[in-house]
């Protein structure tokens, strides 16, 4: 299974909601998780992964579903060393490949596929880890038709729809 994760942010806490797929044109979740996480980390320039990965690792204790890709909103090399995806996938013992899908371009990202989908003139920047960059191909037929894929469009609705 595929999965999609983002997380949101109020002051201290976080929301990480997971959305669980299985074919990259998949319209619909087959399931979806959140977790709140309080007492979140501050966040700190160039260390955005020490604040985010608690979040990940928390939603992805929920999940039941054996896991063999995951896609997280970010980065997952800058200036040559790892991004959020790197630290990813190292923290998971380079078991499970990371695909980062980032909708603004970060100077010093390294390795990043353009993705232009729908219409849009503005595209979606690829990178990964434990697979393939080609990869990015997978992003681009995903199901929807504008520049954010539906799964991830609804990835992003879902963390900031908090349930406390």
């Amino acid at each position: 299974m595929k999965i999609c994760i983002d997380v949101d942010y109020q002051v201290d806490k976080a929301q990480a909601a997971c959305l669980v797929f299985e074919n990259w044109e998949d319209e619909k979740p087959l399931k979806t998780y959140t977790a709140i996480i309080k007492n979140i980390a501050e966040y700190v320039p160039g260390e955005f992964y020490k604040r985010e990965m608690p979040c990940i690792l928390a939603v992805l204790k929920l999940v039941s579903e054996k896991i063999d890709m995951i896609i997280i909103d970010g980065f997952v090399w800058l200036n040559g060393k790892k991004g959020l995806g790197g630290h990813l996938y190292e923290t998971l013992a380079n078991n499970i490949p990371i695909i980062g899908v980032a909708k603004s371009n970060f100077k010093g990202a390294d390795l990043v596929t353009e993705v232009f989908r729908g219409e849009s003139e503005r595209p979606l920047f690829v990178s990964s880890v434990g697979t393939d960059q080609k990869i990015a191909d997978n992003i681009k037929k995903m199901h929807g038709n504008f520049r954010i894929p539906t799964l991830l469009k609804l990835v992003d609705s879902v963390c900031r729809d908090w349930k406390e």
